[in-house]
């Protein structure tokens, strides 16, 4: 494969990966209508582990995949990711609250604020895996790559599905382990921690795949990227939370602080120790650096030039009435200093106006993106 150091790097934001859509959407105009995937590897995690699957089954024609990626996330509604309406909410919860008080070894259902049941129907009907097993054997993908973490290793586990001459890996803390790719691996991957049920995979707990990962560029690295594009969803700037001493933080803001941290803060870290060996190989002569084995890898990050927490704001009123008032309860409301909200908003308003700023940010920065894709 000729391009087969490229890869693409999605990250994780529930209702925010809207915006990788619209990024994606811009990367059409630098390609023929006919032309496959450019990056034949690619990773993804939480939401963006769907975003890459769905990519994957189209890697033989990119701006189709594209279309039906965008089609989908253009017509969103929450009931379709979980349930949100007041009976479905409030339900679900008295279940949960039911089964408490039985003994724990007799707990048969996971619990979670919420019941994403709906988006594992949404994937079985829209998404056909058999088609990535035949792009691989044509050669228009290497590798598609889902994370998830284990509850039950602490480990971060990169289940991927690939090519037959890439091999398994295991590392402190993540592995890397070949399989076919189902439903079930991106409801475990996208299983936000207490949000949204645990999931159980070959015997062991699943949940999102941002928390335990230490290194997110370490399985496009294993996979043979040399070139990583990341379509990341952080807050273009950081304004100081909590500064009102007056009153303590409320839960919710609390909880948009914690799910900010949890889909953002590994990823500096992993570029700035990927600089610091690109710097040292550069210091190094040929017999030094096939000693380490280590290879020069190059990033390319395009986050978000508008802040969501705005933009969800203004879509408030657009969540169904059960989801309002959940939130109510814990102190989300229109007003909110809480990114909670940008994460939860499945509706299609909020994921439009995410997906035009996703191309509008991936058109001013063409020519960037362009000459680091080599196209």
């Amino acid at each position: 494969m000729e391009r087969q150091h490229f890869a693409l790097l999605l990250s994780g934001g529930g209702a925010r990966a809207a915006y990788q859509v619209g990024v994606l959407k811009a990367l059409t105009h630098l390609l023929p209508r006919n032309h496959g995937l450019p990056f034949p590897i690619i990773c993804g995690n939480s939401a963006g582990a769907i975003n890459a699957t769905a990519l994957a089954c189209y890697a033989s024609c990119y701006h189709l995949g594209v279309r039906k990626l965008e089609w989908v996330w253009r017509n969103f509604h929450t009931a379709q990711v979980y349930g949100a309406n007041r009976r479905d909410v409030f339900g679900y919860l008295l279940r949960n609250y039911l089964q408490s008080w039985q003994q724990t070894g007799t707990n048969k259902y996971p619990t979670s604020l919420l019941n994403n049941a709906p988006l594992r129907k949404l994937l079985r009907n829209t998404l056909d895996f058999q088609r990535i097993d035949r792009n691989i054997l044509r050669g228009q993908l290497r590798a598609i790559c889902v994370t998830a973490s284990s509850y039950s290793s602490h480990d971060s586990v990169s289940f991927f599905q690939g090519q037959s001459d890439i091999a398994p890996w295991q590392r402190e803390q993540r592995r890397g382990v070949a399989c076919q790719l189902d439903t079930e691996h991106l409801m475990a991957s996208s299983a936000i921690p207490l949000v949204f049920p645990t999931v159980k995979l070959d015997d062991e707990f699943f949940g999102d795949g941002s928390v335990h990962q230490l290194s997110p560029l370490s399985p496009p690295i294993h996979l043979g990227a040399r070139k990583i594009l990341i379509i990341g969803v952080e807050q273009p700037e950081k304004p100081q939370r909590f500064s009102q001493l007056s009153r303590f933080p409320r839960s919710a803001e609390i909880a948009g602080h914690l799910l900010d941290t949890l889909f953002a803060d590994t990823l500096h870290a992993d570029l700035e120790r990927a600089e610091r060996v690109n710097q040292t190989l550069a210091i190094m002569n040929d017999k030094q650096r096939q000693q380490t084995q280590l290879k020069p890898i190059q990033a390319l990050v395009l986050n978000p030039s508008v802040n969501f927490t705005a933009l969800a704001n203004r879509h408030y009123h657009h969540l169904p009435s059960g989801i309002r008032s959940l939130l109510r309860l814990i102190g989300v409301k229109q007003a909110s200093d809480s990114s909670l909200l940008s994460y939860l908003l499945f509706e299609q308003a909020f994921c439009r106006d995410l997906i035009k700023l996703g191309w509008q940010d991936g058109m001013d920065r063409q020519q960037e993106i362009k000459q680091f894709l080599e196209l």
